[in-house]
């Protein structure tokens, strides 16, 4: 069997053994939509001229922290607990190629981050007007910003593991970053540009303020580029941005992972 196939079925593995866990899959699916709906409900006026309201720039930038969300929270939490449990040291002592087992882990979160998209559009359609993009333009878009995100965050989410040491404090090293990305990448405040110069060019050096972005692109009018820092929609540093993280992503796992606790 080719690594590409064992690692086919080493994903069906993680996504059965991922829903089994009610629990986490409520937190992890509820909580962005649950802070849409929050945040949705407080910040409902609409942005002069531009012919956008505030719930609908929340939507889009929701729909970049969930993809986030999804991927290197759920990989970094669930590396480390397969850490400390020994499941990585068993599957390390199998035939199974090391690929297969990150690719299962890949593909787990893939499916995760687009049930997460479709719940947070579900959410922003039914209660905010969001409306989705009827051109095949835009859904390129989407595909490239969405591919990119989950394969930079993903492996920086199996980076992370190792910093925590363990299951228990893995979610706490996993959600400091998390949280504190959202603050200064606009998504919990919006527009981005009610924020300091200063405080988004950090946010700059860090996906997520792109993921978010390029999903703005997608779900809001043209338009609506004019609250963005540069005043425009930026999709080749976006890529650029987003490439990079997945060269330095695949970087540091190399360098830094490790099957078992030292």
């Amino acid at each position: 069997m080719s690594t590409l196939t064992i690692g086919a079925a080493r994903g069906r593995l993680e996504l059965r053994e991922f829903f089994r866990r009610k629990e986490a899959v409520v937190f992890t699916f509820a909580l962005p939509a649950f802070i849409l709906l929050l945040l949705g409900s407080v910040f409902s006026g609409d942005v002069p001229h531009l012919g956008v309201s505030m719930s609908q720039l929340l939507t889009g930038s929701m729909v970049g922290a969930g993809i986030l969300s999804t991927s290197f929270i759920t990989l970094g939490v669930g590396v480390a607990t397969d850490r400390e449990d020994g499941t990585l040291k068993r599957l390390r002592g199998t035939p199974m190629p090391a690929a297969a087992y990150f690719l299962g882990k890949l593909a787990l979160v893939a499916v995760a981050s687009l049930a997460e998209v479709v719940l947070l559009l579900a959410v922003g359609i039914g209660l905010y007007d969001v409306k989705l993009p009827t051109d095949a333009a835009h859904w390129l878009t989407f595909a490239w910003v969405f591919t990119l995100g989950v394969v930079s965050c993903s492996l920086l989410g199996i980076a992370a593991s190792g910093l925590a040491k363990s299951s228990r404090s893995a979610p706490a090293v996993m959600n400091l970053p998390f949280i504190g990305l959202q603050f200064i990448s606009g998504v919990f405040i919006s527009p981005i540009t009610v924020l300091p110069a200063a405080m988004v060019g950090v946010a700059s050096f860090f996906p997520l303020k792109w993921i978010a972005q390029g999903m703005r692109s997608v779900f809001l009018p043209d338009q609506a580029a004019a609250l963005e820092m540069a005043g425009t929609w930026e999709h080749g540093t976006t890529a650029l941005v987003l490439g990079a993280w997945c060269v330095v992503g695949l970087g540091l796992c190399l360098a830094t992972f490790r099957w078992t606790h030292k």
